[in-house]
């Protein structure tokens, strides 16, 4: 929606027309990490199969598979996937 090169609004009027700050203009995203990922794969495999694993029960399936992870780890993944246990 913000052109940087429009010839007569400036980026920070443009921002202000919009109602965005210009820092979340300029701010790019990282995504998620590759590890991540991997791990959202098996959550995501598992809860398939067990949907009433909640994000303890989860934990302890990543770790009998060999990953070092805690909990608030996967429940913040749980959550971006939308996955809630039944």
């Amino acid at each position: 929606m913000v052109e940087p090169e429009h010839p007569r609004l400036s980026i920070v009027r443009q921002c202000e027309l919009v109602s965005i700050s210009r820092s979340g203009f300029y701010h790019l995203s990282s995504g998620e990490t590759a590890l991540n990922l991997a791990l959202m794969r098996l959550v995501d495999a598992q809860f398939l199969e067990t949907p009433w694993y909640g994000s303890r029960q989860m934990v302890r399936h990543l770790r009998r598979e060999g990953y070092s992870v805690g909990r608030k780890r996967v429940r913040r993944l749980m959550a971006r996937m939308g996955l809630a246990p039944i």
